[in-house]
């Protein structure tokens, strides 16, 4: 059974035909959305402030997910992948985007809608971020926005969908 832990008050909400992994924990301001998958090893940590995931939202193996006290939040799109042990804190990703595995948004990072952050790149604090791909540690844009990387990006998410219903 996941660890769902109520903190300061805070009770985590998880909307409708999820799937939360036996070793998962979800800590405190933590929303998700309808449809979502949190996968093995994943740490939502909504102790110091809010994690808000939208819908059809996978956050994959070993991934963790926090924010400052009181300076960040977490806000988490529809239609997203955030690959295996990524780390998303404080950062605002936008709907149909690809968080590649190993990859590090730091605080109050935005990503755009339609969007891939390769594997392994890091995002370093307050980037505002336009659509394409990045890669790279600093991350730095390779390509521009297109219709393919839209249809990526909307396509990982479609297949954890499946992958979802497997383990429920």
């Amino acid at each position: 059974m996941a660890l769902i832990r109520e903190l300061r008050g805070f009770v985590p909400k998880i909307g409708n035909n999820c799937f939360i992994a036996e070793n998962a924990s979800i800590i405190g301001d933590v929303t998700i959305g309808d449809d979502c998958s949190i996968w093995y090893s994943t740490v939502l940590r909504g102790d110091v402030n809010t994690i808000k995931i939208g819908d059809r939202v996978n956050i994959q193996d070993g991934a963790v997910l926090h924010t400052l006290y009181n300076n960040s939040v977490v806000e988490i799109g529809n239609d997203v992948s955030v690959g295996h042990n990524a780390i998303i804190h404080g950062a605002k990703v936008g709907n149909n985007v690809l968080v590649g595995m190993g990859a590090i948004l730091m605080d109050n990072v935005v990503v755009p809608d339609n969007t891939i952050i390769a594997a392994g790149a890091v995002v370093l604090s307050n980037q505002v971020l336009e659509p394409g791909i990045y890669a790279g540690v600093p991350a730095k844009k390779v390509k521009d926005g297109s219709d393919a990387i839209t249809q990526a990006a909307f396509n990982n998410a479609q297949g954890y969908l499946k992958y979802k219903e497997w383990n429920k």
